[in-house]
């Protein structure tokens, strides 16, 4: 293996995460803008009903990419273990396994999606309003998946093997694209929410090709051949087997969000606007936590493939702290500026829309370490081949959510709050079920 690629399994630890996990972070920042540039544009310059059909339209699209980034995860756990392993064959056979698996789930759910898309508008209770606009948006967003597979595979197997710039220069040059294209369709040509679609599927595309290429150029240790293709059925199972149940996890936590928009739908177009504004505010601010846990379980995974326990343990500190610390500052930030961020995606005169926001900003902000500390244990599960765990946490964080949401919003006194609440709260659960655990798992690695 290259020498540079052995950076997260030597030297320094705190430096190689951060170091590894800063690319990560501004990579998915940028990524955040596609669906944020959409939203501002769409929320400022279309109307609130368009910025309500786009903002539960994100959601679905949230829920359909978790599932190929989960799979694409899943292999890049395999990839990053063998790589640690400093087993090359094995790792081809992985790679090759894992694109065309992945690629098969992403070519079947865009013939769903396409199928599906007006039992989904009903399933998701969008008022008859809306549905002619964000039928229309899906339709087209849709057409954008198999460009999300290309970028997300990639970009995983890049980071599994320790390179986290390069998914990051593409991924800036995609947003950019995307906020001129939507500036150019929404503004320039009058196109409603139909320009943001084009906008981003175009986007989707060329970010999702460009890595590709690039990765099949430059990388020769990450082609696979015909001859890596072959009948292996003890690397097919452990690759599926990593993939299906990080698909699994990721789907059910999308879902469950998914589930919890429909709550929010019931409320009617002006809860619906305030959720699909202050929820990007939310996304963009614990993005960088979630990538950061991504990065964090590239470490574990290849220091686990290389049998060093005890750096495993160094780490798992260390990620800790720096996740704890930054969470508690975006708290503090999203709090004290929770209504100028809202009015960045609403005009001030809509002010029930932006009263519910600030509230929605206020409540669930103000706990991001629980998320900080909920993405680190599934990075670590993932890592040290229990993805079972999880998806077992996942199913108390978003089932707690969804049934508190449900349960909490129908009390008159609290109504659309009970959602907000309802977060927190699952998080906190999944939390100390996921802790636990991970200490006993450390301890025992310690006495090995």
């Amino acid at each position: 293996m290259p020498n540079h690629a052995r950076a997260l399994t030597e030297g320094p630890i705190t430096p190689a995460l951060l170091r590894f996990a800063l690319p990560m972070m501004a990579g998915n920042l940028l990524q955040q803008l596609y669906n944020i540039a959409d939203t501002l544009i769409v929320g400022r310059y279309v109307g609130a009903d368009a910025l309500a059909a786009v903002g539960s339209a994100y959601t679905l699209m949230t829920f359909l990419t978790s599932i190929l980034l989960g799979l694409s995860m899943g292999g890049g756990v395999a990839v990053s273990i063998s790589w640690g392993q400093g087993a090359a064959d094995h790792m081809r056979r992985e790679i090759a396994f894992s694109f065309w698996m992945t690629g098969a789930v992403a070519l079947a759910l865009t013939g769903a999606a396409f199928a599906l898309t007006e039992p989904i508008l009903v399933l998701l209770q969008v008022p008859e309003t809306l549905r002619g606009m964000m039928g229309t948006y899906l339709r087209i967003i849709f057409a954008g998946i198999g460009g999300t597979f290309l970028y997300n595979y990639y970009a995983c197997l890049l980071r599994a093997v320790g390179d986290s710039v390069r998914p990051l220069a593409f991924l800036g040059a995609a947003a950019l694209l995307n906020i001129v294209l939507d500036v150019a369709f929404v503004l320039g040509l009058g196109m409603g929410v139909a320009g943001a679609a084009w906008a981003t599927v175009i986007a989707q595309w060329l970010s999702g090709l460009g890595l590709c290429l690039y990765a099949l150029a430059t990388r020769r240790d990450l082609r696979f051949s015909a001859a890596d293709l072959r009948p292996d059925a003890a690397c097919a199972a452990h690759v599926a087997r990593l993939a299906f149940v990080t698909g699994a996890q990721q789907s059910i936590m999308n879902f469950g969000i998914l589930l919890v928009q429909g709550r929010v739908n019931s409320f009617g177009p002006a809860v619906m606007a305030a959720f699909a504004a202050a929820v990007k505010i939310d996304s963009f601010a614990y993005m960088p936590v979630q990538d950061f846990g991504n990065a964090f379980s590239t470490f574990i995974a290849q220091n686990y493939g290389a049998g060093q326990t005890g750096r495993i343990r160094r780490g798992t500190r260390s990620a800790v702290a720096a996740s704890m610390l930054f969470g508690a500052a975006v708290s503090a930030v999203v709090f004290v500026l929770a209504r100028p961020l809202m009015l960045l995606f609403v005009r001030p005169e809509e002010g029930e829309i932006l009263a519910i926001g600030v509230q929605y900003l206020r409540v669930e902000g103000a706990f991001y370490c629980l998320i900080a500390l909920l993405f680190l244990l599934y990075g670590f599960w993932r890592a040290v081949e229990r993805p079972g765990m999880s998806v077992v946490l996942t199913v108390i964080s978003l089932g707690l959510r969804v049934v508190l949401a449900y349960g909490l919003s129908a009390i008159p006194a609290l109504g659309a709050a009970g959602i907000w609440v309802s977060i927190p709260i699952g998080w906190a659960v999944a939390d100390l079920a996921g802790c636990l655990p991970m200490v006993r798992w450390l301890r025992r690695a310690g006495n090995r």
